[in-house]
């Protein structure tokens, strides 16, 4: 316990300004970063698994999708990210079709490794057009009297902190109640320690943090919209988790890597963020916060 405080409360403060300050450089450095870390833990997974893989294509691919999000405001971020996925899933599997490949593994390698693309390259990829493209938001809950309210924080660090936030709080309420009271299996085929109360309590407390921070913190949003969309942020979470619990079930493995004390892998600390973020950037494009 001791171990994942002390990890926490280093690894705060560096995501904090990287939401909210950083230049887009350095967020995307970032974000790649992770997406390599992830990667690296995710395509050991299935190794342990028996399953062959191309980790440096996975990589490079997704490192790609990174860098197509931060392309520059006045193009359409989705239709660049929809043609380069396009592209990824014809280019991918001709590559892999070179000589040293075992036919017998061509296709559980390429399939394994196009997932392991959409599920943490084009997942964490989506916090960058969130982040950086507040000028092509509509006018809407976010922005609720904001010139009245000037912040030193832009729209889209307003964005991305409040998602951080849910998925921050969710986690470790669900983390400290499921550990102290909880009695009732959730999932046990997949995740044997997570329970009922411990995801009930999880989503209370994502959205409690949401009215918290719309509230006291980002007075220019609608409390009772910043809830709704805390509400399918939290379950999006709550299933990343589950997903990443089942892949290194599959492994059987208990973590997914060394990387973090007290958290495990990198791969665990982001599992919720794997389905939150893409579930948060569909969800503003749906409401229409994107024109």
């Amino acid at each position: 316990m001791l171990k994942r405080t002390l990890t926490s409360l280093l690894l705060i403060p560096p995501v904090v300004y990287l939401i909210g300050w950083s230049p887009k450089w350095l967020f995307v450095l970032a974000v790649s970063a992770a997406v390599v870390l992830a990667l690296r833990e995710y395509f050991a997974l299935c190794r342990a698994m028996g399953y062959k893989n191309f980790p440096w294509i996975g990589c490079v691919a997704s490192v790609a999708l990174c860098v197509a999000q931060a392309m520059p405001r006045h193009l359409n971020h989705s239709d660049v990210t929809l043609m380069l996925v396009a592209l990824l899933v014809l280019l991918i599997p001709t590559i892999a079709m070179r000589p040293s490949t075992d036919l017998k593994d061509y296709l559980v390698a390429t399939s394994v490794t196009v997932f392991g693309i959409l599920y943490i390259g084009l997942s964490l990829s989506s916090l960058v057009p969130v982040r950086f493209s507040e000028d092509l938001f509509r006018y809407g809950w976010v922005l609720t009297g904001a010139m009245d309210r000037p912040s030193s924080l832009t729209l889209g660090s307003h964005l991305v902190l409040f998602l951080f936030l849910v998925i921050w709080a969710g986690d470790t309420c669900a983390y400290l109640v499921g550990r102290s009271m909880g009695r009732i299996p959730f999932f046990a085929r997949i995740s044997p320690r997570k329970t009922w109360e411990g995801s009930l309590a999880g989503l209370a407390g994502s959205l409690l943090a949401a009215w918290a921070f719309a509230h006291w913190v980002w007075k220019t949003a609608d409390v009772k919209m910043a809830i709704l969309l805390a509400a399918w942020v939290a379950v999006a979470g709550q299933t990343g988790d589950l997903v990443e619990s089942a892949i290194k079930r599959g492994a059987n493995q208990k973590d997914s890597g060394t990387l973090l004390p007290g958290h495990g892998g990198f791969l665990d600390r982001i599992d919720s963020l794997l389905f939150a973020a893409p579930a948060f950037w569909l969800a503003l494009s749906i409401l229409g916060f994107f024109p």
